[in-house]
């Protein structure tokens, strides 16, 4: 039977710490719920996506990848929100389209499955790809302040 020994903590490597937690302890989950919650609250300003991330970004450190990563990953978690809200609206409206299509005022299912589409594109553009934005600017932000 062979005797093995655990490396201590000054033989560990830095590739075998864990990935999700950076050098001051914070985790990039941690980091992109804290985001997407300012997200959240200062949705009445334009851009808000983008402080969201800057916050998430600055919250994870200087790696400016892992900003990035943390401000994307706060916008989607702001989108899965739009996202909810939007088919609580599509399906208030939907009623119309299929109560009275002959109206004139009815999109059809198709046309509803097209605005659903397109809709989604604009949403995961809006608050993913800003976020991304904002979390590389909060660990810029982050490394020149430090």
């Amino acid at each position: 039977m062979e005797h093995s020994t655990s490396p201590s903590s000054s033989e560990t490597s830095l590739d075998e710490r864990d990935s999700s937690v950076d050098e001051d302890g914070e985790s990039l989950l941690f980091s992109a719920i804290v985001g997407a919650i300012a997200s959240i609250v200062l949705s009445p300003l334009p851009g808000s996506t983008i402080l969201g991330g800057a916050l998430a970004g600055y919250l994870t450190g200087t790696d400016r990848d892992v900003g990035v990563k943390s401000g994307a990953l706060s916008g989607l978690f702001v989108s899965l929100l739009a996202v909810l809200l939007g088919f609580v609206v599509l399906a208030f409206f939907s009623i119309f389209a299929i109560a009275a299509p002959r109206a004139g005022f009815g999109l059809g299912l198709l046309g509803l499955g097209i605005v659903l589409l397109v809709g989604l594109g604009v949403v995961l553009f809006y608050t993913v790809g800003l976020g991304a934005l904002g979390g590389y600017l909060g660990a810029y932000l982050r490394e020149e302040f430090q």
